[in-house]
């Protein structure tokens, strides 16, 4: 039983070293380094946010002839389906802010990570207009009969963009091709012609397709456009630059270097007072916050400052949990059970207390998560990972490296309980 118990620390000890050297330095393998990166590396690390690793900056105005008649409630439209725009391609940890006076109306927009702002302006000033016609060039309906737009394939492995019309849009599309049976429906995307189907049939369905030569990318692209809505008016960008980081290298290395002392400090508090199960505590520490940059790796998650404070307040809540944890198996010892059952007891009577806590702040990330923007959401994601890990290496990993230390022969109370 005691050669079991060894070996299975051993090993459970040796894993979580691994993880931590795959997060810290990465697998020098070739493509392993696209699916296990190094936390830090420039190409396939951890992505940083505007604010650790710079990125583009566009200032847009709107293209009208009289910039007077551009209202405020014009403007937020505009925001709202710019921010709108952004999320939809991934760029969660974009900002967009209103620049208005007197004299001017323009929109800012600050992407991370992305070096050639051109690579932006395309898919952000794009009215994405839109529209169906008949053989003679009349409009039938337009963009606001849309409710989605998502891209699929067909069963033939064609890939598509499927729309879902309003209750409106259903009537209209099925007067048209009940008009036009044996004549084309001509799609517009911005005036460019996008596909000419024949209409061999009325249609009264509320989707239909939009076929064209797309790929992957630019079928989720078109998508993403005419979800995010028309804009009330054209963008033209009248400035575009490429920036550095606003802290820096050196400030993000004494920042990283403040978070490690701190770290250390409160694995050496809990060593102080709780002693052996202290130590398995640092290690489960170890292996949370190598799981978590594993995780941020593979879901190429942006890390901001917002983002680090999700993920500091999270290593407060795995120690908290284990906290919890360890009181209650000193008071399992001192009423006098044996060690593996003052540890079994232990973990059973703080689990619903552990999963109460936990359950609260993973509600609370999850709404951040849906209803919040820009850097907020980059906050709730962090949060939502690290407290579904803390709870993953509080309950699981803790307690099994616990019970080998137990079944390795470690059994005087005094170790465990200070």
């Amino acid at each position: 039983m005691k050669a079991k118990s060894i070996t299975k620390f051993v090993i459970a000890c040796l894993l979580t070293a691994i993880v931590a050297y795959v997060a810290a330095y990465g697998l020098n393998l070739g493509f392993i380094d696209k699916f296990i990166p190094a936390s830090f590396d420039n190409d396939f690390g951890i992505k940083k946010g505007f604010d650790l690793a710079g990125g583009s900056v566009i200032v847009f105005e709107p293209e009208v002839e009289d910039l007077g008649a551009v209202s405020e409630e014009d403007i937020s439209a505009a925001v709202a389906a710019l921010r709108l725009r952004l999320d939809s391609n991934g760029l969660n940890e974009a900002l967009v802010s209103e620049q208005v006076s007197d004299n001017q109306k323009r929109l800012r927009v600050e992407i991370p990570a992305v070096t050639d702002p051109n690579e932006a302006i395309e898919y952000l000033g794009a009215t994405a207009s839109l529209s169906f016609k008949d053989p003679d060039g009349k409009e039938v309906l337009n963009g606001s009969h849309v409710e989605e737009a998502i891209p699929t394939s067909t069963q033939d492995g064609k890939i598509v963009v499927q729309l879902k019309f309003s209750g409106e849009g259903q009537s209209l599309f099925s007067e048209a091709t009940a008009r036009l049976v044996g004549q084309q429906l001509s799609i517009y995307i911005d005036n460019n012609l996008i596909s000419s189907p024949k209409v061999n049939e009325a249609i009264n369905s509320d989707t239909c397709i939009i076929e064209g030569d797309f790929d992957s990318e630019s079928a989720k692209l078109l998508a993403n456009q005419i979800t995010s809505g028309t804009l009330p008016f054209a963008l033209k960008p009248i400035s575009q630059n490429s920036v550095g980081a606003q802290l820096g290298d050196d400030a993000l290395n004494r920042s990283l270097m403040a978070g490690g002392i701190g770290l250390i400090l409160v694995m050496l508090f809990m060593v102080i007072m709780y002693r052996m199960c202290g130590l398995i505590a640092d290690i489960a520490l170890i292996g949370y916050v190598s799981i978590v940059a594993l995780i941020l790796n593979g879901f190429d998650i942006q890390l901001t400052l917002p983002g680090i404070a999700g993920i500091i307040l999270t290593i407060g809540t795995a120690v908290d949990a284990n906290v919890v944890i360890f009181e209650r198996i000193k008071e399992e010892i001192k009423t006098g059970k044996t060690l593996r059952a003052s540890v079994d007891s232990g973990f059973n009577r703080a689990f619903t207390a552990i999963i109460d806590a936990n359950i609260t702040t993973i509600i609370a990330a999850v709404v951040l998560w849906y209803f919040g923007t820009g850097t907020i959401i980059g906050f709730a994601k962090t949060l939502f990972i690290g407290t579904i890990v803390s709870m993953f290496t509080a309950i699981i990993v803790t307690k099994f490296l616990l019970r080998q230390l137990v079944g390795f022969g470690i059994k005087n109370p005094k170790l465990y309980s200070a």
